[in-house]
């Protein structure tokens, strides 16, 4: 009797086992933001249009921002040279990304030196007591690499963080063994080749043979100046990413989707393609690259402005999603050599050194209206299906004060459309389509291409 009552509870807990695996899972949802530099806090703010992005942010399962700030007290010398900013921020801020909603950011990009590696330890330290996770810089190239893991309870998710646009001195290095490696960020290098009609060709080599530099007399290429050029039908340029690094990041993404149920992996790109509004063409290479290699969402940031949107093999590749946040004016303190560049001496103060770089807001990022105009985009995910991917439109005050400027909202309907069809024209040559419903864009996701070339 006992035997066979045992057997009964076995086949029960057997069937309850098999129901609970073929059960589906719920659906995952993510945020994805572009480049947040945070000076300021977030959470004094209650306008509905702050709050409700907040809300949009917070509400997904998974939200992931490109930290472009370094946090720290000044106990770091700044560097020679830095990513165009020297950038700090209170390292108290860091909680107020977790505050926001975010779980995930990217490390690599162009002012994770500005302060050298001690900057870098530092942030990397405020970061983690924050609880965020974070990826793409570490004490070698191994380590800026690797993929680092956020687990939810809807899933595991890896995050690969790269950068094609920063100082050489913030580069990590690998060590043979006999020498400590150099700490730093992850890079994506590229290398560029510049076209021209061999009339032009010619014409460049004799300048170099009157500057005494000896090219070679017979050759359908020419190096000069540390640039690549090579004969052609017609200008242009033509950029394509190392193979090392391409091959290098290929194999932790591949490794990291064995180890999660997401991949994302995002990268840091100022540079463009014909302008800034489109990728360069070894950006495009190198995002094709990594859903390759088992990706499932590629994020794009860095130029400041919004780029197109491509399904490739039913996974969203946002070539730039633009700024989240751009607090750069109100960043306590730069170096001597920062005054030095706009012609300000010892006796010159901050806010001297803001209205000289700005020319009193006539010059620059102040009067560029796209680099304050940008969107949040949320996906929705039924196992490794895309089910939904939406774009909401936020504005950063272009043209507000500038104790004001630099903090998102979601952007009023008139400027919600504009925004809305710069993506969508910028979107075209991918074969992406996005249709607009009245302040929210919708991707289409089911009817996109397996690829698409520009």
């Amino acid at each position: 009797m006992r035997r066979g009552f045992t057997t009964f509870l076995f086949g029960v807990a057997a069937t309850l086992t098999i129901v609970a695996a073929a059960a589906p899972r719920p659906p995952v949802t993510f945020a994805l933001t572009g480049d947040s530099i945070i000076t300021r806090k977030l959470s004094v703010y209650q306008e509905p249009e702050f709050t409700g992005l907040i809300d949009l942010v917070r509400g997904a399962d998974v939200a992931f921002t490109n930290l472009e700030m370094l946090f720290h007290d000044y106990e770091s010398y700044p560097m020679n040279e830095s990513g165009g900013t020297w950038m700090r921020a209170d390292p108290a801020l860091v909680r107020e990304l977790s505050w926001a909603g975010f779980d995930l950011v990217s490390r690599a990009n162009n002012h994770a030196g500005d302060y050298g590696v001690g900057g870098m330890r530092l942030t990397t330290r405020y970061v983690r007591e924050a609880g965020l996770v974070q990826a793409g810089v570490g004490e070698s190239l191994a380590e800026a690499r690797e993929a680092r893991f956020l687990d939810t309870t809807k899933g595991r998710v890896a995050l690969v963080s790269t950068a094609s646009t920063f100082p050489d001195h913030s580069r990590a290095s690998d060590s043979r063994g006999d020498i400590p490696a150099r700490p730093g960020l992850n890079p994506l290098r590229f290398t560029t080749t510049n076209i021209v009609t061999r009339d032009r060709l010619e014409a460049l080599r004799g300048v170099a043979r009157e500057l005494g530099l000896r090219p070679p007399d017979q050759s359908d290429r020419l190096t000069l100046w540390g640039r690549r050029f090579v004969a052609g039908d017609s200008a242009g340029v033509r950029t394509e990413p190392v193979k090392a690094d391409v091959d290098g990041m290929a194999r932790v993404v591949s490794s990291a989707a064995k180890m999660a149920d997401y991949v994302i992996v995002t990268s840091h790109s100022h540079e463009g393609g014909v302008d800034r509004t489109t990728p360069a063409d070894f950006l495009v290479t190198f995002a094709h690259a990594m859903v390759d290699a088992g990706a499932d969402m590629f994020v794009g940031h860095g130029p400041h402005v919004v780029r197109g949107i491509e399904i490739y093999k039913g996974k969203p590749i946002l070539y730039s999603i633009g700024d989240f946040m751009f607090q750069n004016e109100t960043v306590l303190r730069f170096p001597a050599e920062a005054y030095d560049a706009v012609g300000l001496g010892r006796d010159a103060e901050i806010g001297d050194f803001n209205a000289a770089r700005s020319d009193n807001d006539r010059r620059g990022f102040n009067v560029d209206r796209e680099i304050w105009e940008s969107f949040v985009a949320t996906l929705q995910w039924n196992g490794k299906q895309l089910t939904e991917l939406r774009l909401y439109p936020i504005s950063l005050g272009f043209g507000r004060p500038m104790t004001e400027r630099g903090r998102p909202m979601l952007a009023e309907p008139a400027l919600a459309r504009q925004i809305l069809e710069n993506v969508a024209t910028r979107s075209r040559p991918f074969k992406t389509g996005i249709a607009i419903e009245n302040t929210v864009g919708r991707v289409v996701v089911g009817g996109a291409t397996k690829s698409s070339q520009r």
